[in-house]
């Protein structure tokens, strides 16, 4: 299988996504378009994974509207989609809902609860890393999956084939020291009030990498 993977800024890779792939014997595309403009076809993308960003989906950007025009003809072939943050919001936006401003800015270590028990096996509780300020509307033919403390549309799963997390569930610790070290100014306001060092002295859970995996096998079977 082919996945192609767009990635929008240089410290959000697709870290425990790309161990996933590489454990299933898939081949990943990383695709730059916010740097080098281009994006993959639909016809050559198996699966899509939409990485985060510090841009948002209601930006006036052509290479943003671009890849909605993608996710949108991979919604038409029932193709897997996967959405992380910024690409959860852009999937919602290309089903024609809303992002708006989060009720609280959430960046560092928090909990998120599962509120859909289509996937039996996935825990009810988990400790993930927050890195954004807005959110999403739940698509009418979506479940919500996630909700944390502070902001209630964390995770949608709709068709058997996309999963949007508002939250990150795919970076594994040499990812998080990455973010932190580049984009430590953007804790700055959250409602967390952690610090850099509090954010990367917390370990990554197993439970992280082991429900991103259910999540991934979900949408690919």
């Amino acid at each position: 299988m082919r996945i192609n993977v767009l990635q929008h800024t240089p410290n959000e890779g697709p870290g425990m996504i790309q161990t996933w792939s590489q454990e299933h014997n898939h081949e990943m595309f990383i695709y730059h378009p916010y740097q080098f403009g281009y994006l993959p076809t639909a016809a050559e993308t198996d699966m899509l994974v939409i990485l985060g960003g510090p841009m948002s989906p209601n930006d006036d950007v052509a290479w943003i509207k671009q890849e909605r025009d993608l996710i949108q003809q991979l919604l038409d072939q029932d193709k897997p989609i996967f959405g992380v943050c910024y690409g959860a919001q852009q999937i919602v936006k290309t089903m024609g809902y809303q992002v708006t401003k989060a009720p609280a800015k959430e960046v560092g270590w928090a909990p998120v609860y599962r509120r859909d028990v289509k996937i039996l096996d996935i825990p009810e509780e988990l400790l993930v890393l927050h890195w954004h300020e807005e959110m999403f509307e739940i698509p009418e033919k979506a479940q919500l999956l996630f909700s944390s403390d502070k902001v209630e549309n964390q995770g949608f799963i709709m068709n058997h084939r996309i999963v949007g997390l508002q939250f990150h569930l795919e970076p594994a610790a040499d990812n998080v020291r990455e973010m932190v070290v580049n984009d430590f100014p953007y804790l700055q306001g959250s409602v967390f009030n952690q610090t850099a060092e509090e954010i990367l002295n917390t370990e990554v859970s197993v439970k992280n990498k082991e429900t991103l995996d259910k999540l991934l096998n979900y949408i690919t079977e």
